[in-house]
């Protein structure tokens, strides 16, 4: 599958007459938690000819694409990556640090990393997880909740957790959020991993009361703490900076 990957990508630079700066993959094989009919999430990031920049006029500055091979990609133009990191976006810090890199320009993927450290505003990465695991617990132990459904709503509010306890990028993997929790959860936990790993996607296995009250003690301390993070403003010259000197 890597293979088609990369040839859909050398397909899209040469049509596009684009630079392809990252792709990755994104979604639940990212995070280390896939069923076997789970898509391949592709996310890049590209950029045009310097020429492209000096345009007086608004551009499309995305790329989408699905294909027959379960391929589901999404790319952003640089300038606009740039922006939506500038306000600590979490899908795309999800892209920058995917441990599934199917190509990159490392310097740039390293360089970007650091920005994107040094600029994280925790106020912003909390609120999106636990705003999304809030949704997510409303399934918990009921008929509509699927093994996918309690994975997102685990993980969300981790990775609210995490940002509250760190204070930084919370990790794309599954596992490596393993930290904040009770050794006792961690086992359990990678069972029920294996386990979505044979089901399909809106498998309905039930999963274990205590991992549901896990997620719902987790959901209850961070809605106790929303209001204790403190906002951190990017710098726009930083992102600016790096900006200009990529498009050179």
């Amino acid at each position: 599958m890597k293979t088609k990957i990369l040839e859909k990508l050398s397909q899209i630079e040469k049509d596009k007459n684009i630079e392809i700066l990252f792709a990755v993959e994104s979604g639940s094989r990212a995070w280390g938690f896939e069923s076997p009919d789970s898509d391949y999430d592709i996310r890049f990031v590209y950029k045009h000819k310097k020429e492209w920049y000096l345009n007086l006029w608004e551009q499309k500055d995305t790329i989408e694409f699905m294909n027959e091979d379960d391929l589901d990609g999404s790319g952003w133009e640089f300038r606009k990556a740039l922006k939506l990191l500038a306000k600590s976006n979490a899908s795309f810090l999800g892209w920058l640090f995917s441990p599934i890199v199917y190509r990159a320009d490392q310097t740039f993927l390293n360089e970007i990393r650091i920005l994107a450290q040094n600029n994280f505003n925790p106020v912003s990465g909390f609120y999106h997880y636990h705003s999304m695991s809030k949704g997510f617990e409303e399934t918990l132990d009921t008929e509509e909740m699927t093994l996918k459904s309690f994975f997102y709503a685990i993980r969300t509010a981790l990775c609210a957790n995490w940002v509250y306890k760190k204070g930084t990028i919370p990790p794309v993997l599954f596992t490596d959020l393993y930290p904040i929790i009770d050794a006792e959860f961690h086992s359990i936990l990678n069972d029920l991993i294996v386990l979505k790993s044979l089901e399909i996607e809106k498998s309905s296995k039930p999963v274990d009361a205590i991992l549901i009250n896990l997620v719902r003690v987790i959901i209850a301390e961070n809605n106790s703490v929303k209001n204790d993070l403190k906002n951190k403003n990017a710098n726009p010259e930083e992102f600016n900076e790096f900006f200009l000197k990529e498009i050179k």
